[in-house]
Protein backbone atom coordinates (compact mmCIF):
# COMPACT_ATOMS: atom_id res chain seq x y z
CA UNK A 1 0.00 0.00 0.00
CA UNK A 2 2.82 2.40 0.88
CA UNK A 3 4.58 1.96 -2.45
CA UNK A 4 1.25 2.41 -4.30
CA UNK A 5 0.48 5.63 -2.40
CA UNK A 6 3.90 7.11 -3.10
CA UNK A 7 3.66 6.22 -6.77
CA UNK A 8 0.17 7.66 -7.16
CA UNK A 9 1.20 10.83 -5.33
CA UNK A 10 4.21 11.27 -7.61
CA UNK A 11 2.10 10.75 -10.75
CA UNK A 12 -0.55 13.24 -9.61
CA UNK A 13 2.11 15.79 -8.61
CA UNK A 14 3.85 15.48 -11.99
CA UNK A 15 0.48 15.94 -13.73
CA UNK A 16 -0.30 19.01 -11.59
CA UNK A 17 -3.69 17.55 -10.67
CA UNK A 18 -3.42 18.26 -6.90
CA UNK A 19 -1.63 20.97 -4.97
CA UNK A 20 1.79 19.58 -3.89
CA UNK A 21 1.46 20.69 -0.26
CA UNK A 22 -2.03 19.22 0.05
CA UNK A 23 -0.82 16.02 -1.61
CA UNK A 24 2.02 15.55 0.91
CA UNK A 25 -0.43 16.16 3.75
CA UNK A 26 -2.91 13.57 2.45
CA UNK A 27 -0.06 11.11 1.80
CA UNK A 28 0.99 11.36 5.48
CA UNK A 29 -2.62 10.77 6.57
CA UNK A 30 -2.88 7.73 4.28
CA UNK A 31 0.31 6.30 5.76
CA UNK A 32 -0.94 6.85 9.30
CA UNK A 33 -4.44 5.43 8.70
CA UNK A 34 -3.33 2.63 6.33
CA UNK A 35 -5.68 3.95 3.66
CA UNK A 36 -5.30 4.47 -0.07
CA UNK A 37 -4.26 8.01 -0.89
CA UNK A 38 -6.78 8.08 -3.75
CA UNK A 39 -9.69 7.35 -1.37
CA UNK A 40 -8.67 10.20 0.95
CA UNK A 41 -8.35 12.57 -2.00
CA UNK A 42 -11.95 11.71 -2.99
CA UNK A 43 -13.25 12.15 0.54
CA UNK A 44 -11.62 15.57 0.81
CA UNK A 45 -12.85 16.51 -2.68
CA UNK A 46 -9.33 17.30 -3.87
CA UNK A 47 -9.80 15.32 -7.09
CA UNK A 48 -12.71 13.73 -8.94
CA UNK A 49 -13.01 10.16 -10.17
CA UNK A 50 -12.79 10.98 -13.89
CA UNK A 51 -9.59 12.99 -13.48
CA UNK A 52 -7.86 10.39 -11.29
CA UNK A 53 -8.73 7.42 -13.49
CA UNK A 54 -7.77 9.37 -16.61
CA UNK A 55 -4.30 10.27 -15.27
CA UNK A 56 -3.55 6.81 -13.79
CA UNK A 57 -5.01 5.04 -16.84
CA UNK A 58 -2.83 7.03 -19.22
CA UNK A 59 0.24 6.36 -17.08
CA UNK A 60 -0.39 2.59 -16.73
CA UNK A 61 -1.87 2.19 -20.25
CA UNK A 62 -5.06 0.69 -18.76
CA UNK A 63 -8.62 1.69 -19.63
CA UNK A 64 -10.93 2.90 -16.81
CA UNK A 65 -14.36 1.41 -16.03
CA UNK A 66 -17.41 2.68 -14.16
CA UNK A 67 -18.58 -0.24 -12.01
CA UNK A 68 -21.63 1.64 -10.74
CA UNK A 69 -23.45 1.00 -14.04
CA UNK A 70 -22.15 -2.55 -14.44
CA UNK A 71 -24.29 -5.73 -14.32
CA UNK A 72 -22.41 -8.70 -12.75
CA UNK A 73 -21.58 -11.56 -15.13
CA UNK A 74 -22.04 -14.94 -13.30
CA UNK A 75 -19.68 -16.74 -15.71
CA UNK A 76 -16.90 -14.24 -14.96
CA UNK A 77 -17.55 -14.29 -11.21
CA UNK A 78 -17.14 -18.08 -11.13
CA UNK A 79 -13.63 -17.65 -12.57
CA UNK A 80 -12.23 -16.26 -9.30
CA UNK A 81 -13.22 -17.62 -5.85
CA UNK A 82 -14.81 -15.06 -3.58
CA UNK A 83 -12.05 -15.11 -0.94
CA UNK A 84 -9.35 -14.68 -3.61
CA UNK A 85 -11.20 -11.74 -5.22
CA UNK A 86 -11.48 -9.92 -1.88
CA UNK A 87 -7.91 -10.73 -0.84
CA UNK A 88 -6.38 -9.56 -4.12
CA UNK A 89 -8.68 -6.54 -4.48
CA UNK A 90 -10.01 -7.40 -7.94
CA UNK A 91 -13.44 -7.87 -9.46
CA UNK A 92 -14.07 -10.18 -12.46
CA UNK A 93 -15.94 -8.05 -14.99
CA UNK A 94 -16.41 -10.30 -18.01
CA UNK A 95 -15.02 -13.37 -19.66
CA UNK A 96 -14.58 -14.09 -23.35
CA UNK A 97 -13.02 -17.46 -24.07
CA UNK A 98 -9.70 -17.62 -22.25
CA UNK A 99 -9.56 -13.86 -21.57
CA UNK A 100 -10.83 -12.58 -18.21
CA UNK A 101 -11.35 -8.84 -17.71
CA UNK A 102 -10.72 -7.77 -14.11
CA UNK A 103 -11.26 -4.41 -12.44
CA UNK A 104 -8.61 -3.29 -9.95
CA UNK A 105 -7.43 -0.23 -8.07
CA UNK A 106 -3.66 -0.79 -8.15
CA UNK A 107 -2.48 -1.38 -11.75
CA UNK A 108 1.19 -1.47 -10.69
CA UNK A 109 1.12 -4.67 -8.61
CA UNK A 110 2.46 -7.16 -11.18
CA UNK A 111 2.91 -9.85 -8.50
CA UNK A 112 -0.83 -9.80 -7.83
CA UNK A 113 -1.57 -10.21 -11.52
CA UNK A 114 0.87 -13.13 -11.78
CA UNK A 115 -0.81 -14.81 -8.80
CA UNK A 116 -4.22 -14.42 -10.41
CA UNK A 117 -2.97 -15.84 -13.72
CA UNK A 118 -1.74 -18.92 -11.89
CA UNK A 119 -4.95 -19.17 -9.87
CA UNK A 120 -7.33 -18.86 -12.83
CA UNK A 121 -5.23 -20.29 -15.65
CA UNK A 122 -6.58 -17.46 -17.84
CA UNK A 123 -5.19 -14.45 -19.70
CA UNK A 124 -6.02 -11.29 -17.73
CA UNK A 125 -7.12 -7.94 -19.14
CA UNK A 126 -7.03 -5.34 -16.32
CA UNK A 127 -9.23 -2.26 -16.23
CA UNK A 128 -9.04 0.58 -13.70
CA UNK A 129 -11.56 1.56 -11.03
CA UNK A 130 -11.63 3.25 -7.60
CA UNK A 131 -11.69 1.50 -4.23
CA UNK A 132 -15.23 2.46 -3.25
CA UNK A 133 -16.73 1.20 -6.51
CA UNK A 134 -14.66 -1.98 -6.31
CA UNK A 135 -15.97 -2.84 -2.84
CA UNK A 136 -19.55 -2.23 -3.92
CA UNK A 137 -19.11 -4.42 -7.01
CA UNK A 138 -17.55 -7.24 -4.97
CA UNK A 139 -20.39 -7.24 -2.46
CA UNK A 140 -23.08 -7.04 -5.14
CA UNK A 141 -21.42 -9.43 -7.59
CA UNK A 142 -20.67 -12.31 -5.26
CA UNK A 143 -24.02 -11.92 -3.53
CA UNK A 144 -25.60 -12.20 -6.98
CA UNK A 145 -23.49 -15.28 -7.67
CA UNK A 146 -24.84 -16.91 -4.52
CA UNK A 147 -28.37 -15.97 -5.51
CA UNK A 148 -27.93 -17.86 -8.79
CA UNK A 149 -27.49 -21.08 -6.79
CA UNK A 150 -30.42 -20.19 -4.57
CA UNK A 151 -32.58 -19.42 -7.62
CA UNK A 152 -31.76 -22.75 -9.26
CA UNK A 153 -32.44 -24.65 -6.04
CA UNK A 154 -35.68 -22.73 -5.63
CA UNK A 155 -36.71 -23.70 -9.16
CA UNK A 156 -35.93 -27.32 -8.35
CA UNK A 157 -38.16 -27.17 -5.31
CA UNK A 158 -40.97 -25.59 -7.36
CA UNK A 159 -40.71 -28.54 -9.77
CA UNK A 160 -41.87 -30.78 -6.94
CA UNK A 161 -45.48 -30.18 -7.95
CA UNK A 162 -44.86 -31.60 -11.43
CA UNK A 163 -43.19 -34.85 -10.28
CA UNK A 164 -43.33 -37.19 -7.35
CA UNK A 165 -40.25 -37.10 -5.12
CA UNK A 166 -39.86 -39.64 -2.36
CA UNK A 167 -37.58 -39.50 0.65
CA UNK A 168 -34.91 -41.66 -0.98
CA UNK A 169 -35.10 -44.69 1.30
CA UNK A 170 -34.06 -47.99 -0.19
CA UNK A 171 -37.33 -49.69 0.67
CA UNK A 172 -39.34 -47.27 -1.49
CA UNK A 173 -40.46 -48.40 -4.94
CA UNK A 174 -39.38 -45.77 -7.46
CA UNK A 175 -42.68 -45.45 -9.31
CA UNK A 176 -41.75 -41.91 -10.35
CA UNK A 177 -38.68 -43.02 -12.30
CA UNK A 178 -40.06 -41.99 -15.65
CA UNK A 179 -41.13 -38.59 -14.34
CA UNK A 180 -37.64 -38.14 -12.92
CA UNK A 181 -36.16 -39.13 -16.25
CA UNK A 182 -38.18 -36.45 -18.02
CA UNK A 183 -37.12 -33.81 -15.52
CA UNK A 184 -33.46 -34.87 -15.46
CA UNK A 185 -33.09 -35.08 -19.25
CA UNK A 186 -34.66 -31.68 -19.99
CA UNK A 187 -31.83 -29.27 -20.82
CA UNK A 188 -33.85 -26.35 -19.42
CA UNK A 189 -34.56 -28.19 -16.16
CA UNK A 190 -33.20 -26.60 -12.96
CA UNK A 191 -31.80 -30.04 -12.07
CA UNK A 192 -29.64 -29.97 -15.21
CA UNK A 193 -28.54 -26.40 -14.54
CA UNK A 194 -27.66 -27.21 -10.93
CA UNK A 195 -25.66 -30.33 -11.74
CA UNK A 196 -23.87 -28.54 -14.58
CA UNK A 197 -22.89 -25.86 -12.08
CA UNK A 198 -21.62 -28.49 -9.63
CA UNK A 199 -19.54 -30.16 -12.35
CA UNK A 200 -18.23 -26.86 -13.71
CA UNK A 201 -17.19 -25.76 -10.22
CA UNK A 202 -15.32 -29.02 -9.62
CA UNK A 203 -13.52 -28.84 -12.97
CA UNK A 204 -12.68 -25.19 -12.40
CA UNK A 205 -11.11 -25.97 -9.02
CA UNK A 206 -9.20 -28.94 -10.53
CA UNK A 207 -10.96 -31.29 -8.10
CA UNK A 208 -10.35 -35.01 -8.54
CA UNK A 209 -13.77 -36.23 -7.28
CA UNK A 210 -17.33 -35.06 -6.64
CA UNK A 211 -19.19 -36.76 -3.76
CA UNK A 212 -22.99 -36.57 -3.52
CA UNK A 213 -23.84 -37.98 -0.08
CA UNK A 214 -27.37 -38.59 1.25
CA UNK A 215 -28.08 -38.41 4.98
CA UNK A 216 -31.29 -38.66 6.93
CA UNK A 217 -32.15 -34.95 6.85
CA UNK A 218 -29.77 -33.45 4.29
CA UNK A 219 -27.67 -33.99 1.18
CA UNK A 220 -24.05 -32.85 1.07
CA UNK A 221 -22.04 -32.32 -2.12
CA UNK A 222 -18.29 -32.28 -1.57
CA UNK A 223 -15.23 -31.80 -3.79
CA UNK A 224 -11.93 -33.62 -3.28
CA UNK A 225 -8.98 -31.41 -4.13
CA UNK A 226 -5.34 -32.27 -3.41
CA UNK A 227 -6.53 -35.30 -1.47
CA UNK A 228 -8.80 -33.39 0.96
CA UNK A 229 -12.60 -33.15 0.86
CA UNK A 230 -14.46 -29.86 1.33
CA UNK A 231 -18.17 -29.10 1.29
CA UNK A 232 -19.45 -27.24 -1.77
CA UNK A 233 -23.29 -27.39 -1.69
CA UNK A 234 -26.18 -28.58 0.45
CA UNK A 235 -29.23 -29.01 -1.81
CA UNK A 236 -32.58 -29.84 -0.16
CA UNK A 237 -32.94 -33.49 0.90
CA UNK A 238 -36.08 -34.09 -1.17
CA UNK A 239 -34.24 -33.26 -4.40
CA UNK A 240 -31.81 -36.18 -4.07
CA UNK A 241 -33.58 -38.53 -6.51
CA UNK A 242 -33.78 -35.91 -9.26
CA UNK A 243 -30.04 -35.17 -8.96
CA UNK A 244 -29.08 -38.87 -8.93
CA UNK A 245 -31.38 -39.57 -11.89
CA UNK A 246 -29.68 -36.84 -13.90
CA UNK A 247 -26.28 -38.41 -13.17
CA UNK A 248 -27.61 -41.84 -14.24
CA UNK A 249 -28.90 -40.46 -17.54
CA UNK A 250 -25.55 -38.80 -18.25
CA UNK A 251 -23.71 -42.06 -17.51
CA UNK A 252 -26.20 -44.24 -19.47
CA UNK A 253 -27.24 -46.19 -16.34
CA UNK A 254 -30.57 -47.76 -15.34
CA UNK A 255 -32.62 -44.94 -13.85
CA UNK A 256 -35.15 -47.31 -12.26
CA UNK A 257 -32.54 -49.48 -10.48
CA UNK A 258 -31.95 -48.20 -6.97
CA UNK A 259 -31.04 -51.33 -5.02
CA UNK A 260 -27.80 -52.35 -6.76
CA UNK A 261 -24.50 -50.55 -7.28
CA UNK A 262 -23.94 -49.17 -10.79
CA UNK A 263 -20.85 -47.90 -12.60
CA UNK A 264 -20.68 -45.77 -15.73
CA UNK A 265 -18.91 -42.91 -17.44
CA UNK A 266 -19.53 -39.83 -19.57
CA UNK A 267 -17.60 -36.96 -21.14
CA UNK A 268 -18.01 -33.18 -21.02
CA UNK A 269 -16.12 -30.19 -22.37
CA UNK A 270 -15.26 -27.64 -19.69
CA UNK A 271 -13.58 -24.39 -20.78
CA UNK A 272 -12.45 -26.08 -23.98
CA UNK A 273 -10.95 -29.09 -22.11
CA UNK A 274 -12.17 -32.64 -22.61
CA UNK A 275 -12.95 -34.09 -19.16
CA UNK A 276 -13.90 -37.74 -18.64
CA UNK A 277 -16.07 -38.69 -15.67
CA UNK A 278 -16.16 -42.12 -14.03
CA UNK A 279 -19.40 -42.59 -12.09
CA UNK A 280 -20.00 -44.95 -9.17
CA UNK A 281 -23.45 -45.19 -7.56
CA UNK A 282 -23.80 -47.09 -4.28
CA UNK A 283 -27.05 -47.70 -2.36
CA UNK A 284 -26.69 -46.58 1.27
CA UNK A 285 -29.28 -46.49 4.05
CA UNK A 286 -30.61 -43.01 3.16
CA UNK A 287 -30.54 -43.20 -0.63
CA UNK A 288 -27.88 -43.52 -3.30
CA UNK A 289 -24.39 -42.12 -2.85
CA UNK A 290 -22.74 -40.85 -6.04
CA UNK A 291 -19.03 -40.39 -6.64
CA UNK A 292 -17.82 -38.88 -9.91
CA UNK A 293 -14.09 -39.03 -10.61
CA UNK A 294 -12.80 -36.32 -12.95
CA UNK A 295 -10.14 -37.45 -15.43
CA UNK A 296 -8.77 -34.35 -17.11
CA UNK A 297 -6.16 -35.23 -19.75
CA UNK A 298 -4.69 -31.72 -19.45
CA UNK A 299 -3.74 -32.59 -15.84
CA UNK A 300 -1.85 -35.72 -16.91
CA UNK A 301 1.86 -35.16 -16.47
CA UNK A 302 3.67 -37.53 -18.79
CA UNK A 303 7.16 -36.87 -17.45
CA UNK A 304 8.82 -38.86 -14.69
CA UNK A 305 10.89 -35.84 -13.63
CA UNK A 306 7.81 -33.73 -12.93
CA UNK A 307 6.33 -36.31 -10.54
CA UNK A 308 8.73 -35.20 -7.80
CA UNK A 309 10.62 -38.44 -7.10
CA UNK A 310 13.88 -38.47 -5.15
CA UNK A 311 16.95 -38.73 -7.41
CA UNK A 312 17.75 -42.26 -6.25
CA UNK A 313 14.15 -43.46 -6.75
CA UNK A 314 14.03 -41.89 -10.21
CA UNK A 315 17.36 -43.52 -11.08
CA UNK A 316 16.16 -46.95 -9.92
CA UNK A 317 12.94 -46.60 -11.91
CA UNK A 318 14.71 -45.48 -15.08
CA UNK A 319 17.28 -48.29 -14.80
CA UNK A 320 14.47 -50.87 -14.58
CA UNK A 321 12.66 -49.28 -17.56
CA UNK A 322 15.81 -49.53 -19.67
CA UNK A 323 15.90 -53.35 -19.34
CA UNK A 324 14.68 -55.43 -22.32
CA UNK A 325 12.43 -57.70 -20.25
CA UNK A 326 11.19 -58.27 -16.70
CA UNK A 327 8.42 -56.95 -14.45
CA UNK A 328 8.10 -53.55 -12.75
CA UNK A 329 5.42 -53.20 -10.07
CA UNK A 330 4.05 -49.96 -8.58
CA UNK A 331 2.11 -50.52 -5.36
CA UNK A 332 0.04 -48.39 -3.04
CA UNK A 333 -3.56 -47.67 -1.99
CA UNK A 334 -6.28 -46.37 -4.29
CA UNK A 335 -5.65 -42.77 -5.29
CA UNK A 336 -1.89 -42.83 -4.68
CA UNK A 337 -0.99 -41.93 -8.28
CA UNK A 338 0.04 -45.39 -9.48
CA UNK A 339 -1.70 -45.01 -12.85
CA UNK A 340 -0.08 -41.63 -13.49
CA UNK A 341 3.36 -43.12 -12.79
CA UNK A 342 2.72 -46.03 -15.14
CA UNK A 343 1.41 -43.74 -17.91
CA UNK A 344 4.53 -41.61 -17.51
CA UNK A 345 6.68 -44.75 -17.78
CA UNK A 346 4.77 -45.85 -20.89
CA UNK A 347 5.27 -42.44 -22.49
CA UNK A 348 8.98 -42.60 -21.75
CA UNK A 349 9.42 -46.06 -23.29
CA UNK A 350 7.18 -45.39 -26.30
CA UNK A 351 8.94 -45.48 -29.66
CA UNK A 352 8.01 -46.31 -33.30
CA UNK A 353 10.24 -49.40 -33.15
CA UNK A 354 8.27 -51.08 -30.34
CA UNK A 355 4.77 -52.52 -29.92
CA UNK A 356 3.26 -51.30 -26.64
CA UNK A 357 -0.08 -52.71 -25.45
CA UNK A 358 -2.09 -51.98 -22.30
CA UNK A 359 -4.99 -53.84 -20.67
CA UNK A 360 -6.94 -51.65 -18.25
CA UNK A 361 -10.18 -51.45 -16.32
CA UNK A 362 -11.10 -48.78 -17.17
CA UNK A 363 -8.90 -47.03 -19.74
CA UNK A 364 -8.40 -43.75 -17.90
CA UNK A 365 -6.48 -41.75 -20.51
CA UNK A 366 -6.10 -42.42 -24.23
CA UNK A 367 -2.46 -42.31 -25.35
CA UNK A 368 -1.43 -41.69 -28.95
CA UNK A 369 0.55 -44.60 -30.39
CA UNK A 370 -0.46 -47.07 -27.66
CA UNK A 371 -2.79 -50.06 -28.21
CA UNK A 372 -5.17 -49.93 -25.24
CA UNK A 373 -7.56 -52.77 -24.33
CA UNK A 374 -10.63 -52.18 -22.14
CA UNK A 375 -11.49 -55.10 -19.83
CA UNK A 376 -15.11 -56.25 -20.02
CA UNK A 377 -16.05 -59.09 -17.70
CA UNK A 378 -19.56 -59.31 -19.22
CA UNK A 379 -18.04 -60.13 -22.61
CA UNK A 380 -15.53 -62.54 -21.10
CA UNK A 381 -12.60 -60.15 -21.66
CA UNK A 382 -10.88 -60.42 -18.27
CA UNK A 383 -7.32 -59.33 -17.50
CA UNK A 384 -6.13 -62.94 -17.94
CA UNK A 385 -8.01 -63.48 -21.22
CA UNK A 386 -6.77 -60.17 -22.62
CA UNK A 387 -3.19 -60.99 -21.60
CA UNK A 388 -3.30 -64.34 -23.40
CA UNK A 389 -4.41 -62.62 -26.61
CA UNK A 390 -1.90 -59.80 -26.19
CA UNK A 391 0.98 -62.28 -25.98
CA UNK A 392 -0.01 -63.51 -29.45
CA UNK A 393 0.14 -59.91 -30.74
CA UNK A 394 3.97 -59.74 -30.64
CA UNK A 395 4.22 -57.07 -27.88
CA UNK A 396 7.44 -55.55 -26.59
CA UNK A 397 5.99 -53.77 -23.53
CA UNK A 398 2.75 -54.67 -21.71
CA UNK A 399 0.97 -52.51 -19.15
CA UNK A 400 -1.50 -54.35 -16.91
CA UNK A 401 -3.78 -51.93 -15.08
CA UNK A 402 -3.94 -54.10 -11.95
CA UNK A 403 -3.00 -57.63 -10.94
CA UNK A 404 -6.08 -58.94 -9.14
CA UNK A 405 -5.86 -62.74 -9.17
CA UNK A 406 -3.53 -65.72 -9.41
CA UNK A 407 -4.23 -66.37 -13.09
CA UNK A 408 -3.27 -62.82 -14.08
CA UNK A 409 -0.04 -62.78 -12.08
CA UNK A 410 1.03 -66.18 -13.43
CA UNK A 411 0.64 -64.97 -17.02
CA UNK A 412 2.41 -61.68 -16.17
CA UNK A 413 5.38 -63.55 -14.66
CA UNK A 414 5.63 -65.84 -17.68
CA UNK A 415 5.48 -62.84 -20.01
CA UNK A 416 8.29 -61.16 -18.05
CA UNK A 417 10.41 -64.31 -18.32
CA UNK A 418 9.85 -64.71 -22.07
CA UNK A 419 11.25 -61.41 -23.32
CA UNK A 420 8.56 -58.83 -22.48
CA UNK A 421 8.73 -55.75 -20.29
CA UNK A 422 5.68 -55.86 -18.00
CA UNK A 423 4.38 -52.88 -15.98
CA UNK A 424 1.59 -53.31 -13.43
CA UNK A 425 0.17 -52.40 -10.01
CA UNK A 426 -0.69 -54.25 -6.80
CA UNK A 427 -2.48 -53.11 -3.66
CA UNK A 428 0.12 -53.47 -0.89
CA UNK A 429 1.45 -51.05 1.71
CA UNK A 430 5.17 -51.12 0.91
CA UNK A 431 7.65 -52.63 -1.54
CA UNK A 432 8.92 -55.61 0.55
CA UNK A 433 5.41 -56.85 1.40
CA UNK A 434 4.65 -56.95 -2.35
CA UNK A 435 7.10 -59.84 -2.69
CA UNK A 436 5.38 -61.93 -0.02
CA UNK A 437 1.98 -61.04 -1.54
CA UNK A 438 3.09 -62.48 -4.89
CA UNK A 439 4.26 -65.68 -3.16
CA UNK A 440 0.92 -65.88 -1.29
CA UNK A 441 -0.87 -65.63 -4.66
CA UNK A 442 0.83 -68.86 -5.72
CA UNK A 443 3.97 -67.71 -7.57
CA UNK A 444 7.10 -69.72 -6.79
CA UNK A 445 9.69 -67.57 -4.91
CA UNK A 446 12.33 -68.45 -7.55
CA UNK A 447 9.99 -67.20 -10.31
CA UNK A 448 9.35 -63.97 -8.35
CA UNK A 449 13.08 -63.32 -7.97
CA UNK A 450 13.81 -64.18 -11.60
CA UNK A 451 11.03 -62.18 -13.24
CA UNK A 452 10.91 -59.01 -11.14
CA UNK A 453 13.16 -56.06 -11.97
CA UNK A 454 11.92 -53.65 -9.32
CA UNK A 455 9.07 -53.14 -6.87
CA UNK A 456 8.06 -49.64 -5.77
CA UNK A 457 5.58 -48.22 -3.30
CA UNK A 458 4.02 -44.81 -3.86
CA UNK A 459 2.10 -42.14 -1.93
CA UNK A 460 0.92 -38.63 -2.76
CA UNK A 461 2.00 -35.90 -0.34
CA UNK A 462 0.50 -32.41 -0.24
CA UNK A 463 2.74 -29.51 -1.27
CA UNK A 464 3.19 -26.43 0.86
CA UNK A 465 1.78 -23.30 -0.74
CA UNK A 466 4.68 -21.29 -2.15
CA UNK A 467 2.88 -18.01 -1.36
CA UNK A 468 2.39 -18.43 2.37
CA UNK A 469 4.66 -21.17 3.76
CA UNK A 470 6.66 -20.06 6.79
CA UNK A 471 10.19 -21.20 7.74
CA UNK A 472 10.54 -22.96 11.08
CA UNK A 473 13.51 -23.82 13.25
CA UNK A 474 15.28 -27.04 12.31
CA UNK A 475 14.21 -29.86 14.67
CA UNK A 476 16.92 -31.45 16.85
CA UNK A 477 18.85 -34.33 15.26
CA UNK A 478 17.42 -36.75 17.84
CA UNK A 479 13.92 -35.87 16.69
CA UNK A 480 14.85 -36.29 13.00
CA UNK A 481 16.50 -39.67 13.70
CA UNK A 482 13.44 -40.82 15.61
CA UNK A 483 11.26 -39.84 12.65
CA UNK A 484 13.34 -41.91 10.22
CA UNK A 485 16.31 -39.92 8.90
CA UNK A 486 19.77 -41.51 8.84
CA UNK A 487 23.26 -39.99 8.94
CA UNK A 488 23.32 -39.37 5.19
CA UNK A 489 20.05 -37.44 5.39
CA UNK A 490 21.26 -35.35 8.33
CA UNK A 491 24.18 -34.05 6.25
CA UNK A 492 21.72 -32.41 3.80
CA UNK A 493 21.22 -28.66 3.58
CA UNK A 494 17.90 -28.40 5.41
CA UNK A 495 15.26 -25.68 5.47
CA UNK A 496 11.96 -26.71 7.06
CA UNK A 497 8.67 -24.88 6.59
CA UNK A 498 5.16 -25.04 8.04
CA UNK A 499 1.74 -24.33 6.52
CA UNK A 500 -0.04 -21.06 7.21
CA UNK A 501 -2.92 -20.55 4.74
CA UNK A 502 -3.84 -17.83 2.24
CA UNK A 503 -6.51 -17.17 -0.45
CA UNK A 504 -4.48 -19.09 -3.04
CA UNK A 505 -4.39 -22.39 -1.15
CA UNK A 506 -6.31 -24.74 1.11
CA UNK A 507 -5.00 -24.69 4.66
CA UNK A 508 -1.48 -23.85 3.55
CA UNK A 509 -1.21 -26.60 0.93
CA UNK A 510 -1.58 -26.41 -2.85
CA UNK A 511 -1.09 -29.39 -5.15
CA UNK A 512 0.53 -32.76 -4.50
CA UNK A 513 3.72 -34.58 -5.43
CA UNK A 514 4.68 -38.26 -5.39
CA UNK A 515 7.06 -39.97 -3.00
CA UNK A 516 8.40 -43.31 -4.18
CA UNK A 517 10.02 -46.22 -2.34
CA UNK A 518 12.02 -48.41 -4.76
CA UNK A 519 13.23 -51.98 -4.17
CA UNK A 520 15.56 -53.13 -6.98
CA UNK A 521 16.17 -56.87 -7.27
CA UNK A 522 19.80 -57.03 -6.14
CA UNK A 523 21.51 -60.41 -5.71
CA UNK A 524 21.16 -60.22 -1.90
CA UNK A 525 17.43 -59.49 -2.18
CA UNK A 526 16.95 -62.34 -4.68
CA UNK A 527 18.68 -64.82 -2.36
CA UNK A 528 16.46 -63.73 0.54
CA UNK A 529 13.32 -64.21 -1.57
CA UNK A 530 14.37 -67.66 -2.82
CA UNK A 531 15.07 -68.74 0.79
CA UNK A 532 11.47 -67.81 1.65
CA UNK A 533 12.31 -64.72 3.71
CA UNK A 534 9.54 -62.71 5.34
CA UNK A 535 8.67 -59.14 4.34
CA UNK A 536 10.65 -57.89 7.35
CA UNK A 537 13.73 -59.92 6.38
CA UNK A 538 13.49 -58.70 2.77
CA UNK A 539 13.20 -55.12 4.02
CA UNK A 540 16.27 -55.49 6.24
CA UNK A 541 18.37 -56.77 3.34
CA UNK A 542 16.98 -54.09 1.01
CA UNK A 543 17.89 -51.34 3.48
CA UNK A 544 21.42 -52.74 3.68
CA UNK A 545 21.44 -52.37 -0.13
CA UNK A 546 20.50 -48.67 0.17
CA UNK A 547 16.73 -48.84 -0.33
CA UNK A 548 15.06 -45.55 0.60
CA UNK A 549 11.75 -45.94 2.45
CA UNK A 550 8.64 -43.83 1.93
CA UNK A 551 9.20 -42.10 5.28
CA UNK A 552 12.77 -41.13 4.37
CA UNK A 553 11.67 -39.85 0.96
CA UNK A 554 9.02 -37.69 2.62
CA UNK A 555 11.40 -36.33 5.25
CA UNK A 556 13.96 -35.40 2.61
CA UNK A 557 11.20 -33.56 0.71
CA UNK A 558 10.27 -31.72 3.93
CA UNK A 559 13.93 -30.78 4.46
CA UNK A 560 13.87 -29.13 1.03
CA UNK A 561 10.74 -27.12 1.88
CA UNK A 562 8.34 -28.98 -0.40
CA UNK A 563 6.03 -30.13 2.40
CA UNK A 564 5.81 -30.08 6.19
CA UNK A 565 7.01 -32.72 8.64
CA UNK A 566 3.44 -33.03 9.93
CA UNK A 567 2.17 -33.91 6.45
CA UNK A 568 4.93 -36.52 5.99
CA UNK A 569 4.04 -38.14 9.33
CA UNK A 570 0.35 -38.19 8.33
CA UNK A 571 1.10 -39.68 4.89
CA UNK A 572 3.72 -42.36 5.63
CA UNK A 573 4.22 -45.14 8.17
CA UNK A 574 7.04 -45.04 10.70
CA UNK A 575 9.87 -47.44 9.85
CA UNK A 576 10.20 -50.08 12.54
CA UNK A 577 13.30 -50.46 14.68
CA UNK A 578 14.79 -53.15 12.49
CA UNK A 579 14.29 -51.01 9.41
CA UNK A 580 15.58 -47.85 11.05
CA UNK A 581 18.73 -49.60 12.16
Amino acid sequence: MLSYNKRVARILEDAGAVDAAKLREVLAQADQKQRLVSSLLFEQKLIDERTLLGILGDHAKIAPIDLTVFTPDPAAIQSIPQDAAYAHGVFPVSRLGNVLTIALVNPFDVVKLDDLRLLTGLDLRPVLTIEEHLKQALDAGYKAGQSVVEKILGSMEQSEGAIQFNDGKLDDIDEGAFDLEKLASDDESPVVKFLNMVIYGAAKERASDIHIEPFEKKVIIRYRKDGALREAFQPPRKLLNAIVSRVKIMAALDIAERRKPQDGKFQMRVDGRQVDFRVSILPVIHGEKVVMRLLDASNLTLSLESLGFEDKALGDFRHALSQPYGMILVTGPTGSGKSTTLYSAVKETLSPEENLVTVEDPVEYQLEGVNQVQVSVKRGLTFAAALRSILRQDPDTILIGEIRDTETIEIAVKAALTGHLVLSTLHTNDAPSTITRMVDMGVDPFMVASSTLMVSAQRLCRKLCASCKEPVERPPEERLRALGMNEEDLRMDMTFFQNRGCPRCSGGYSGRFAILETLPMTEDVKRTIIKGGSAQEIKKVALANDMMTLRRCGLRAAARGRTSIEMVVATTMQDDEGAAA
